[in-house]
């Protein structure tokens, strides 16, 4: 016959048991903070999609938050019907490639020379690079230099003072450092020369780096605004960003006027309409790329933080 202490200890819940129902309960915690988190963070990108597709009305009242009332494209019309959008688009998308391209180029063959310790003249270099992060020549004789290189009105020049970005380059030498010298000292062994073991064993051993790297360099390109406005004098050169920018403000303009606003606001635009769409229109290309990289990047956003 059971004693009150053998019932009491059979009734018991085990220390495993109770341990994996805490984490359990730890677990939805976690779990519905952060999808909290996140519906926080998706919901203004969601409310500007839906806000770019509503009417004047809606929009005017403040009334549009979970679901449009109405279904229009008057915003994206305004945009698209723009003679020079084609055009904006093609050298932002030029800019974009290319730009890209030369980044990675001078970007990963920089990294890996600084990256050799016995590199000749290599703090000198450096110090001069770390520098570059820190100061500037100015604005003018920016300019008198761009000028000096005949690079106004030339697509180069959203393209070749951007060559290189401090920041990501010390990214880069950072994780160069953390390949083993195993594997460059047996490729010299079969007879391979620097150029042979940095296109043949360094760059496919970095794909998650040098995925991040490039995903980081094609949103600065396509983002690419300043020098547009900058360089360009001629208007059929601007890239995309620099002429969305241009309409929003031409709009503005426009609406200042009461006659020219009633006209416009007739015809169911609205200047908050065209500004949700802008900014769909801009990000949207970027965002489309970002699950084709997504394998690569959550290898690469922690690349240089650990050695060994």
């Amino acid at each position: 016959m059971e004693t009150t202490i053998e019932r009491k200890a059979n009734t018991k819940p085990a220390p495993a048991a109770l341990r994996r129902r805490k984490r359990s309960w730890a677990d939805i915690a976690i779990h519905a903070v952060l999808i909290l988190l996140t519906i926080g963070t998706l919901f203004p990108f969601y409310n500007v999609l839906i806000m770019s597709f509503s009417d004047s009305a809606a929009v005017s009242k403040q009334v549009v938050y979970l679901i449009p009332t109405t279904f229009k494209t008057t915003a994206y019309s305004y945009i698209f019907q723009e003679p020079r959008f084609l055009k904006a688009f093609l050298v932002t998308l030029f800019v974009t490639v290319v730009g890209t391209s030369v980044n990675l180029i001078v970007t990963l063959t920089g990294a890996y020379v600084l990256a050799k310790k016995g590199y000749p003249g290599r703090g000198i270099v450096m110090s001069g690079i770390i520098f570059t992060m820190f100061f500037n020549g100015g604005l003018i004789p920016f300019y008198l230099t761009m000028k000096n290189l005949h690079l106004i009105n030339n697509l180069f020049v959203m393209v070749l003072p951007v060559a290189v970005n401090t920041f990501y380059l010390m990214i880069c030498i950072a994780f160069f450092r953390t390949l083993p010298a195993g594997l460059e000292e047996s490729a010299k062994i079969d007879g391979a020369n620097d150029i042979q073991v940095f296109y043949k064993i360094a760059l496919p051993v970095s794909k998650p780096m040098i995925a991040t790297i490039a995903l980081f360099y094609a949103v600065d390109r396509w983002n690419e605004w300043w020098y547009g406005v900058l360089f360009m004098t001629d208007v059929n050169l601007l890239p995309l960003q620099a002429l969305l920018r241009e309409l929003l403000t031409n709009y503005a303009q426009v609406l200042s006027g009461i006659t020219t606003s009633v006209r416009f606001q007739d015809s169911g635009l609205y200047p908050e309409m065209l500004k949700m769409a802008v900014l769909v229109v801009s990000a949207l290309p970027i965002v489309c790329l970002y699950p084709f990289m997504q394998r690569y990047f959550a290898k690469g956003v922690l690349i240089g933080s650990i050695k060994g």
